[in-house]
């Protein structure tokens, strides 16, 4: 039988090469020390990774990768990047249920969390973990990154990361989607600005020192970079969050618009899926104004954000608008985690793993046994 593979590292790199490894803003940033946070739960990888892949680490092929992810189904699909230029670390782990102490249940409100407050604080705790594999990583090699990029997993970018996000004292965040708070689908900042902004676990015990209470996920993080004295900048930015999560339409006040893939953004984080659009200019101008201002939404006007129908789940066909926007290679990525067997899944992961300084994660042979046998796959 042949055997189906992911594409190992060498392929993946001729595949992203039109990208360009050495972009002017990559050299800039070659006598810099940047670590790249990356968490969350696989869940579709094989459709966000070679957008990350592409618009972040081969965008800056001199930054270090660090993966803190838990196991579950689709694991198996983080050899996608094996295509990063630098693996620091890979932390793959079996997740435990974390301790509702008296303070984190003062701090945090849980709506519109799917997992309640247990949901924010393996949120938390997966943001926080990557800030303490990359504090080992510096002790080890006695040396600082002098800037922290932290993304969620499941983010696609429709273009690069700029340098101009890098802003020296201040953590720069997206505008949009903050819900009282500030955006905390991602962030980049100095050493020092990104420990605050990371240490979201340990935090909130300062925070309920502070007389917070009943406060969500972003209002909370906007808290802890004030107690710090950290500035915050909103900018806009090439990405947005795919979510098969269904929302009513048309939304409306306190509803969640989820943008087409294929908006010309940037999309700052918007929630977003492939489709046919349903709502466009005039539509989406119309929608907008009727949600509420407090919650911060990404910008629509100028014909840049087009609107699905979130309140179904994603429509048949989807693949195909997807393979339009993200282009040929990751279309074929895509169809390649499809059809994977064993053989393949142990071929790429043991590709990521040659290519990690640090690798924690269970047997390969139970990664790949878990994601093949079609155990149930996490939702988002």
């Amino acid at each position: 039988m042949t055997v189906t593979k992911m594409i190992n590292s060498n392929q993946a790199q001729r595949i992203f090469s039109s990208c360009g490894l050495l972009t002017r803003g990559s050299l800039e940033l070659h006598h810099t020390r940047i670590a790249v946070c990356l968490v969350g739960a696989a869940r579709h990888f094989e459709l966000y990774g070679p957008s990350i892949v592409k618009n972040i680490l081969l965008e800056h092929p001199y930054a270090e990768l660090f993966l803190h992810s838990p196991l579950d189904g689709d694991a198996f699909k983080f050899s996608v990047l094996a295509a990063a230029p630098r693996i620091a670390a890979v932390c793959i782990f079996i997740p435990e249920i974390i301790p509702e102490n008296e303070s984190r249940i003062r701090v945090l409100f849980t709506n519109g969390s799917p997992n309640g407050i247990q949901g924010l604080l393996q949120y938390f705790n997966l943001v926080e973990g990557c800030l303490a594999m990359i504090k080992a990583r510096e002790l080890q090699r006695n040396f600082s990154y002098d800037w922290i990029v932290r993304t969620r997993v499941d983010t696609f970018w429709s273009a690069p990361l700029d340098v101009e996000s890098l802003s020296t004292g201040a953590y720069v965040v997206p505008e949009g989607s903050r819900f009282g708070g500030l955006n905390d689908r991602f962030g980049v900042g100095d050493k020092r600005t990104s420990t605050v902004a990371l240490s979201r676990l340990s935090l909130i015990r300062a925070l309920d020192g502070a007389g917070y209470k009943g406060i969500n996920s972003e209002t909370a993080f906007k808290a802890q970079l004030d107690l710090a004295s950290v500035r915050a900048i909103e900018r806009r930015l090439p990405f947005c969050v795919l979510s098969v999560r269904q929302y009513e339409f048309r939304p409306a006040k306190y509803g969640v618009p989820v943008a087409s893939i294929a908006s010309r953004g940037p999309l700052s984080g918007a929630k977003c899926r492939p489709c046919t659009a349903a709502c466009a200019e005039p539509c989406v101008e119309e929608v907008m104004n009727s949600l509420d201002v407090g919650w911060g939404w990404t910008e629509g006007r100028n014909g840049s954000l087009d609107l699905c129908d979130g309140s179904g789940e994603w429509e048949s066909g989807w693949g195909e608008i997807f393979d339009g926007v993200a282009g040929g290679e990751a279309a074929a990525i895509r169809r390649r985690a499809t059809s994977l067997d064993e053989g393949g899944c142990l071929m790429g992961l043991r590709d990521l793993q040659r290519r990690a300084a640090v690798w924690d994660a269970p047997p390969l042979e139970e990664i790949c046994r878990l994601g093949l046998m079609g155990a149930p796959r996490q939702q988002h």
